[in-house]
This record gives C-alpha cells, structure tokens and sequence, in this order.
C-alpha cells in the first residue's frame, strides 16, 4: 500500500516513537531508492515530512538516513532541509559526521560546513526549527 504525506502525518504525527520510528525510516529508505532510480520516482514530499519525523527523534543514527534523502535527487536535495540533519544540534551533528568513516558522512560535514558558512545555520536551534515544522505541517 503506498502512503502520501498527509497518511503519513496522520499516521505517525510530526513524534513518532518505538515501532512508529522504523517504520517512518522504512518508508523513506523506500522512497529514497525509488527517488535514486530516477527523479521523481520517489515522492519528495513524503522523504521530507520523514526527515521533519526523524529531526524531531533527535537520533544522531539517523543523520546519515536523511543526508541520503536530502542527496538522493535534485527534487530532494532542494525539498529537505540541510538543517535537517542536526535533531541533536549542529555541534553534535559536526562530531557525530567527523568521527564517522564514511564518504557519505564526509560530504554531508563538508556541506553543513559550508552551510553554515554562508550564514544557513545563524539563530538556529532544535527546538526553532521543531516549532517551525510544526507551524507547517498543521496549518
């Protein structure tokens, strides 16, 4: 059965929890390789309302899941939010990245440096950004 945004934040609201949680990263790792596939086979709407899910989790575990969202596609990389990636904060999120070995978690640092750099990042905080979506997705 395939599942839209407005399912989906019926279903899981914007604080999923335990098996609400997985199902929320099954879903996107689904559209995530669909998405991959070719633009537009993945429904970027729905990756970014799971990254929304998995920003406000706050697991730094899902990091490298929403940085493959966010870079799955032109359509993603524009939809979801670079801020997205820091539901534990942007210093955690930085030395979570750095002490990973990955290439993946290398490109992701490098694009939040960079981010954050030209300004993307200023007055940010979790709990900001949190509100932010909440605003969004309950107008």
């Amino acid at each position: 059965m395939a599942m839209d945004e407005d399912e989906c934040l019926h279903r899981y609201g914007l604080h999923p929890v335990g098996v609400g949680l997985d199902e929320v990263r099954g879903l996107l790792g689904v559209h995530i390789g669909l998405e991959r596939q070719a633009q537009g086979y993945g429904d970027t709407e729905l990756m970014k309302l799971c990254c929304v899910q998995l920003f406000n989790a706050g697991s730094l575990d899902d990091v490298l899941l929403i940085w493959k969202a966010k870079s799955a596609g032109m359509d993603a990389d524009c939809s979801i939010d670079i801020q997205l990636l820091c539901g534990r904060g942007l210093a955690r999120t930085k030395a979570y990245l750095l002490s990973q070995r990955q290439p993946e978690a290398e490109a992701a640092l490098q694009r939040l440096l960079d981010c954050e750099k030209a300004g993307d990042f200023e007055d940010f905080s979790v709990e900001a950004h949190s509100a932010q979506y909440a605003d969004y997705y309950m107008e």
